[in-house]
């Protein structure tokens, strides 16, 4: 049986993907089957918003990309990939989000610091909080000592205005 080149046009896509592979800081798999080209497209929009993208591919072509006999079995059936460029769980979350309101995609796989992911573990990713969540949490962190010497500070000025102000009452 003679062996099939693959079309020029195979070839650009799966440099494509090993581009996108390399450019983002996460890759989930998610089956999109039953989903409608609005819902698709909406999903799309709403990855695009937070730093990621949706690409719908053939799974061969995943698969070579990836080189990762992990992620074989999650990638059957229609497959889409969500590939996070900016910050690692906010495309999960919008995923996770979007899929709770219209019971799909499903996720099947993700791929994380070169290492393959079971589906329970995007899950778990996707529920962790985002950078921005983090990056709040430690600003509130460090603000909260500083806000409370600005109180303490604050406390005894105003006791001092009001020694003050008793003073001036009881010399009228």
């Amino acid at each position: 049986m003679k062996k099939r080149m693959p079309s020029q046009q195979n070839v650009d896509l799966l440099n494509q993907i090993k581009d996108k592979k390399n450019q983002s800081k996460a890759t989930i798999f998610a089956h999109y089957r039953g989903l409608g080209v609005n819902q698709l497209n909406e999903l799309r929009d709403k990855i695009r918003e937070v730093g990621g993208e949706l690409l719908v591919t053939k799974n061969t072509l995943l698969r070579l990309a990836y080189n990762n006999k992990d992620l074989d079995e999650a990638l059957q059936g229609p497959t889409a990939a969500v590939f996070a460029y900016e910050d690692e769980v906010a495309p999960l979350k919008v995923v996770a989000d979007f899929s709770k309101d219209n019971e799909l995609p499903e996720f099947t796989a993700g791929y994380f610091d070169d290492k393959a992911l079971t589906a329970d573990q995007v899950i778990a990713l996707s529920k962790l909080p985002g950078k921005q969540e983090l990056q709040a949490k430690v600003v509130g962190s460090l603000a909260a000592p500083l806000s409370g010497m600005v109180n303490v500070l604050q406390g005894n000025i105003r006791n001092l205005v009001y020694v003050l102000g008793a003073i001036k009452n009881s010399k009228n």
